[in-house]
């Protein structure tokens, strides 16, 4: 495959460049080599896109939905079309395997398109009866909105950012994580050849500078961030400095909870899911295992069985089911939370080594004794490093699994229906799940609570955060007035 872009930007439907902008290299990175190069957007790049969205919004909020419903439904079908291509360039450009890029990120990318290509038409005001007189509202965009990526889903949070801020009506500058920089650039491509107007979906790299620069600007009316909390903070505070609308899907150490009901293999299934797919990379993962004493050492033994099962290797291969970290980086992050897992007394029950060879690969790795006061325990680790703690009470582990400044997601697994829907109620977390993991249809809203974040992603709330309210009063008698 070709993974050298064209050119490192996407400006007004055209590929653009500008070699003055410092240069980025693409890694893959399950060998480590230089795959491509782009460069970040310089003042000049920048100007260029923030210029052609705000002229080219206009005429694209002045369309009718059914309109601009009809190129989003047209670029969803064309991502499915192209699903392998797009799933080898994902698999280049994260080190993901295919087994899992050639279902769940192009794929994803095409629900969102779909989803609000196919609610666009339904974007309507209402009308509010007052006597004689009547009030009706109007669903407009908020103008011109940044998206800016984490490296993890690249095709995903393009299309999750963009679909619903063009269904809105306004136009969106992206700019992706420089790690990942190059499947961003194909669904500005895709969106072109279904017919969308030049200008509206612009994507420009670049590091963090770049991503401070677009958020900054005035003229832009709206940021969402797909990152870490750390940055969540600086961009949410450059944001308000502007008094700009924001929707911040940020990090997580979100907990699942195993009660001794539980079906074993589905638990651990859940387990596995929300610790190991995407090597652990995924903002939602449930990194805290709370499993309760009775079935521990089953739930243990069962899940190293079913790690042994796990194809480490090529992410090309079809049969590759756990591929390399994203980057030597975060590869070290990885290692070194492990070294102070070891160190702070928690049992290494599976992993816990890199492993040798080309490329940013390590084991899955399984820490048991765990305690809550743990470092691997309260923070994100970003990788794939499971922390099992034990737990016998009900109340009990409901207030540890909260005791956390995060609440992007949290998981339970148990055969009482009631203990299911009273535990997920009692969850602070945004995004609940029960006798399953990390299931994000577009239909469902995502996003988190305290420090993971603010707002929605996907669904009809999306809408909320793209677009606007406005009133409008009218009187149908004579207007009285004091004097």
């Amino acid at each position: 495959m070709q993974t050298q872009p064209t050119a490192s930007h996407f400006i007004n439907g055209a590929y653009v460049e500008d070699t003055a902008g410092t240069p980025i290299e693409v890694i893959y990175p399950a060998t480590g080599a230089v795959i491509a190069k782009v460069h970040a957007a310089t003042p000049e790049i920048i100007e260029q896109a923030i210029t052609s969205a705000r002229a080219a919004q206009v005429a694209w909020a002045a369309m009718t939905g059914t309109e601009r419903g009809r190129i989003l439904r047209r670029a969803a079908d064309i991502m499915r079309e192209r699903n392998h291509d797009l799933s080898v360039l994902e698999t280049y450009d994260t080190g993901k395997p295919y087994q899992e890029t050639s279902v769940a990120d192009a794929t994803s990318g095409a629900d969102a398109l779909e989803y609000f290509g196919g609610i666009a038409a339904s974007l309507t005001g209402e009308h509010i009866q007052l006597g004689e007189d009547w009030v009706y509202t109007r669903r407009e965009p908020l103008g011109l909105c940044v998206g800016i990526g984490a490296w993890n889903y690249p095709t995903q949070i393009a299309c999750w950012k963009g679909a619903p801020a063009l269904a809105c009506g306004n136009a969106i500058i992206f700019k992706p994580s420089e790690t990942t920089p190059l499947c961003a650039l194909k669904v500005a491509e895709i969106l072109h050849e279904a017919g969308l107007p030049a200008g509206l979906y612009n994507v420009v790299q670049g590091m963090g500078e770049v991503g401070a620069s677009l958020v900054s600007d005035p003229r832009v009316d709206k940021v969402s961030l797909t990152g870490s909390v750390p940055t969540g903070r600086k961009v949410y505070a450059a944001a308000a400095a502007g008094i700009k609308a924001v929707t911040m899907e940020l990090g997580g150490k979100s907990p699942i909870i195993v009660f001794e009901d539980a079906d074993i293999e589905n638990a651990v299934s859940g387990a596995i899911l929300g610790n190991f797919y995407s090597s652990g990379q995924v903002c939602s993962n449930g990194t805290r295992v709370f499993v309760h004493a009775d079935i521990k050492e089953a739930f243990l033994k069962r899940l190293a069985e079913r790690l042994d099962g796990a194809v480490i290797g090529d992410p090309m291969d079809p049969e590759t089911s756990f591929g390399p970290m994203v980057s030597k980086r975060q590869l070290d992050i990885a290692l070194g939370y492990i070294e102070q897992g070891k160190a702070e007394g928690a049992r290494l029950v599976y992993g816990g080594t890199a492993i040798d060879g080309d490329g940013f690969f390590m084991q899955p790795t399984v820490f048991a004794d765990v305690t809550d006061d743990m470092t691997i325990a309260r923070e994100e680790i970003f990788g794939p490093v499971m922390s099992v703690l034990d737990f016998t009470d009900e109340d009990d582990v409901m207030a540890r699994a909260n005791d956390t400044e995060f609440g992007l997601a949290a998981g339970v697994f148990t055969r009482d229906l009631s203990r299911a829907h009273r535990v997920a109620a009692n969850f602070q977390a945004g995004t609940c799940y029960i006798n399953t993991y990390n299931d994000a249809p577009v239909e469902a809203p995502f996003g988190g609570m305290k420090n993971s974040g603010v707002g929605r992603e996907n669904s009809k709330a999306a809408i909320e955060h793209y677009s606007q309210i406005k009133s409008v009063y009218v009187r149908m008698g004579d207007m009285e007035a004091p004097f």
